[in-house]
């Protein structure tokens, strides 16, 4: 049975952090590129950041660049999302998905629709 299990949100204050967790099971993980999205109430799904192992590549949103980090770990089929200086513009449900074809800024995340990997999500509340 493949899934993707998101973990990790929380409530914390502004300038706080967070590591989110994107368990895979069922598929062996390091083949597909990964992404992590995020939504907010009344808001457009965003791409925050994806993460290629093979390509050795991440990319990560203008919003979000150099606060957050995306990483791997093979062994435990898992990619995580570590958020530093969080803001309340921060606060929304996060979810990974896997299958992209790349994961080159501006455009890997246009491919949301039709990956077939998807989880469910995490809330993230970040306090003012």
């Amino acid at each position: 049975d493949v899934q993707l299990q998101a973990s990790g949100g929380g409530l914390v204050q502004t300038g706080g952090s967070l590591t989110l967790s994107c368990a895979a099971s069922g598929f062996t993980f390091d083949a597909y590129v990964i992404g992590w999205f995020r939504q907010a109430p009344g808001k457009e799904r965003e791409g925050v950041s994806c993460i290629s192992y093979h390509e050795g590549t991440t990319t990560y949103a203008d919003s979000v660049q150099g606060r957050f980090n995306i990483s791997s770990d093979k062994d435990k089929n898992t990619v995580y999302l570590q958020m530093n200086s969080l803001k309340p513009e921060d606060t929304a449900l996060y979810s990974c998905a896997a299958g992209f074809p790349h994961c080159y800024p501006t455009t890997w995340y246009r491919y949301y629709d039709s990956v077939h990997y998807k989880g469910k999500g995490t809330l993230v509340t970040v306090s003012s």
